[in-house]
């Protein structure tokens, strides 16, 4: 479990231990979108109104690195279940929380950090990842696309990336 590749399940376990209002509709939303046109999901709301709460709970669903069927079985999600099952904790996932990054970079500028410090928590758990070449050669390869989740020859499937940003 890293702070961007595979976070788990403990955000979205401390959010469940408190009150919670069933918002996995969304999972439901993301996994009908999946390999589709629509496969990138926006999902704005104003001002403290649970988007961190909501990329926890996305984390924790899809995170392969955890099994979260607990946390989910008496929320919406779990009636929907070929879907649910289908994509209950199936993939890498790679989390992006804006706020948490800007106070780690420090004086650092942003997207090289990200880049670095994604790439360290990959090559831990991708060793064959090639740990030479730019940030793309390294995740993607040449020519094989954006993510290095979405190569065949190092993974055995996609991943799903969620971001969730500042105010």
């Amino acid at each position: 479990m890293g702070m961007y590749l595979n976070p788990g399940n403990s955000g979205f376990s401390r959010i469940r231990n408190d009150v919670y209002v069933d918002k996995s509709g969304l999972i439901q939303l993301v996994n009908e979108t999946m390999e589709t046109p629509r496969r990138l999901v926006c999902v704005s709301r104003p001002r403290r109104f649970g988007k961190s709460f909501a990329a926890k709970m996305l984390c924790a669903y899809y995170d392969k690195t955890c099994d979260s069927a607990s946390l989910f079985e008496d929320l919406k999600i779990a009636s929907d279940s070929g879907a649910y099952e289908k994509h209950l904790n199936k993939y890498d996932v790679i989390y992006l929380d804006l706020a948490s990054v800007m106070e780690e970079a420090e004086e650092m500028e942003l997207v090289p950090f990200i880049k670095q410090e994604l790439v360290r928590e990959l090559s831990q758990a991708y060793p064959q990842l090639n740990p030479k070449g730019s940030f793309f050669e390294r995740i993607a390869g040449r020519g094989s696309g954006w993510c290095g989740l979405c190569r065949p020859d190092l993974f055995a499937q996609k991943g799903i990336v969620i971001a969730s940003t500042c105010d």
